[in-house]
């Protein structure tokens, strides 16, 4: 492509005029398409910071490969004998009502 450096000046020239049409048309119309709108920054009030420090603090204060201690685990609940029997009771009638049906599993 040959294009003298008049022609560069004059095409340098026309887009100029182009982008300044353009932003005077998005002045006029409110907001453009294309437009490019800067997202907002959440803010995070000074208290939160200093808690997010104070934990982060508490983080690094940690000699490293210890683990925060586990809560013990609730005792299991346990069955009154009158219960056991009445579930060992229906497990019994539901095998023997599954084997009248000729079934070997449930």
């Amino acid at each position: 492509m040959n294009v003298t450096a008049s022609q560069l000046r004059r095409a340098a020239d026309v887009k100029d005029k182009i982008e300044s049409l353009e932003s005077e048309l998005s002045r006029l119309l409110g907001s453009a398409e294309g437009a490019v709108t800067p997202r907002k920054r959440r803010k995070m009030g000074a208290a939160a910071r200093a808690k997010i420090a104070a934990a982060q603090h508490a983080r690094w204060a940690k000699p490293p490969g210890t683990k925060a201690p586990k809560t013990a685990a609730k005792p299991r609940r346990k069955f009154s004998a009158a219960a056991r029997k009445r579930l060992a009771e229906s497990a019994k009638a539901r095998w023997a009502k599954a084997r009248a049906a000729g079934k070997t599993t449930l």
